[in-house]
């Protein structure tokens, strides 16, 4: 001011930066390519864990139950593992019920590996374990794709984009 006074000091209300932008160039541009990324992840960690599973508990429950334990047990851990890393979910809000949802896509799965595991049988009945694990495997890459498209577009819609 002229006067000689000066002007009051203007505080600064503290800002709230938000986080940077990630901006992303070919292909990644596009949230599905991140998301399928981020899937095939999960699956391989998952994917290893049933196969395990399966060989262990093969020898004591039979191949349609051994199957059926080892994709339920592994499906709370895909679920969360999809839920937090490939649709970048956070919290708690929703959980239950996306776990719930998550085992109607586990039945998914699970109609089409049984249904190999009981087409294998039906051509060759003397099948070793290690035919049931490719029938499996095999079955396992449909019964993926079912399951990414179920997760995207049903469960987890509300994060499509991200």
């Amino acid at each position: 001011m002229r006067d000689g006074t000066s002007a009051p000091a203007v505080q600064e209300t503290p800002t709230r930066r938000l986080p940077a932008t990630r901006h992303y160039r070919g292909v990644l541009r596009f949230p599905v390519i991140r998301q399928l990324l981020r899937f095939t992840g999960v699956g391989i960690i998952c994917t290893a864990a049933s196969l395990g599973l399966y060989a262990l508990l093969r020898p004591w429950l039979g191949a349609q139950l051994a199957n059926a334990v080892a994709l339920v047990l592994t499906s709370l851990l895909n679920t969360a593992l999809n839920r937090r890393l490939t649709f970048k979910i956070a919290g708690g809000q929703r959980r239950t019920r996306d776990h719930l949802n998550g085992l109607v896509v586990i039945v998914v799965a699970l109609v089409i590996t049984g249904s190999s595991l009981g087409v294998l049988h039906w051509f060759n009945p003397d099948a070793t374990v290690g035919d049931e694990l490719v029938a499996t495997t095999l079955s396992g890459f449909l019964a993926t794709a079912v399951r990414f498209s179920m997760l995207r577009h049903w469960i987890f819609r509300r994060a499509r984009h991200r």
